[in-house]
């Protein structure tokens, strides 16, 4: 069996299709596998396990007449040319699409060429790809049962997977993540972190209300700050005599998972999807260039009592002080925020969709 996915460049859609292909092997003998990605991800030197991947010129196109946007519409026409061709080679017997401009020439050549297709949504609110190709997918997967209320289809194309996770995210005994960060002791620890390239909003803001508590020494933080603003946030902790490990990139984000008490973090789908899978309490600032669909994960979380939401825009370092201090003296609110992610069960989200992947393409 041959599988073709295809994915945008950043890492909420990069590691749920990998998640998903890495759960496709073992379940069909003699199957082949390929990731097709925009071209421009290539920067980000992506580990494929020895998965073969393929590369398309696909780059976003705006509506303006500059000619930044008129060079990437014809990327768009050369990039969907390039989809025909690898599809014609490859001659998969399904393509699975996780959201962007990237695939939609690719799901739509699939459909005219009569291969079998299914999409996957990763948010709560489908972005504007999948929303069009929804009305021709052969199976539509998400991640929320709310995704069901944005999409003008028929229901019984859509099923509820939740959104692949890297197959390490698993919880890690407590005392052998603390060993990893060489702490000892129990203690209300903290985990920060702004997305994959981290934020600058919520470092500041964060050392602002760390320099507000009379003493801040009953916390630890493990703070994910990104690359530029590591060494100020360094010397920030040691100043405050706070705890902490800062990381500009952390891969082994299951030790931090593992270890904290509360996250304080964006809305993105693949944090959501984590924190759900590790049952962590947080305090959520959706991003606002991406407020819309961030907002909306968070929302879930927030309606199920799991977490508490900050816009970006009323965010400083007194609300976070207030917020912070509020968590540490009520330990029973956050036993109850963990009891709360129940409601999620636990489904194993990229073993589910791969399963319906090789029912859909064995049709």
């Amino acid at each position: 069996m041959r599988v073709l996915a295809v994915s945008g460049s950043s890492g909420g859609h990069i590691f749920p299709a990998l998640s998903f292909l890495d759960a496709l092997e073992g379940k069909a003998a003699d199957l082949k596998r390929i990731l097709l990605l925009p071209r421009n991800s290539k920067k980000y030197r992506i580990s494929s396990g020895g998965l073969d991947i393929g590369y398309i010129s696909i780059v976003p196109v705006g509506l303006s007449l500059q000619p930044k946007n008129l060079l990437a519409l014809f990327k768009f026409f050369y990039g969907a040319l390039e989809s025909l061709i690898l599809l014609i080679r490859f001659r998969p017997d399904l393509v699975v699409g996780f959201g962007t401009i990237s695939s939609v020439p690719v799901l739509f050549f699939a459909w005219l060429l009569r291969i079998k297709t299914l999409i996957h949504e990763q948010n709560v609110l489908p972005g504007a790809a999948n929303k069009l190709l929804a009305k021709f997918a052969d199976r539509v997967a998400v991640s929320f049962d709310k995704t069901r209320d944005y999409l003008d289809i028929d229901p019984d194309k859509i099923i509820t997977t939740g959104n692949p996770l890297r197959r390490q995210l698993k919880r890690v005994e407590k005392e052998r993540a603390l060993d990893y960060f060489s702490f000892s002791g129990d203690k209300f620890t903290l985990l920060v972190m702004g997305g994959s390239s981290g934020s600058h909003n919520i470092n500041i803001n964060f050392l602002d209300a760390i320099s507000k508590f009379k003493d801040p020494r009953y916390l630890r933080v493990i703070h994910i700050a990104g690359s530029s603003d590591r060494d100020f946030l360094e010397r920030g902790y040691r100043n405050f005599n706070v705890e902490a490990k800062v990381f500009s990139f952390f891969q082994e984000i299951e030790y931090a998972y593992s270890v904290s008490s509360l996250a304080l973090c964006r809305g993105g789908a693949s944090t959501i999807a984590e924190l759900v899978n590790f049952g962590l309490p947080a305090i959520i600032i959706p991003y606002p260039f991406a407020w819309r669909h961030q907002s909306a994960n968070a929302g879930v979380l927030e309606n199920a009592g799991c977490a508490f939401i900050i816009d970006d825009a009323k965010l400083n370092g007194n609300l976070l002080k207030d917020q912070i201090e509020g968590f540490y003296r009520q330990p029973q609110r956050l036993k109850d925020m963990r009891l709360a992610y129940g409601v999620f069960g636990r489904i194993n989200a990229a073993s589910a969709l791969a399963d319906e992947a090789l029912s859909l393409g064995s049709l």
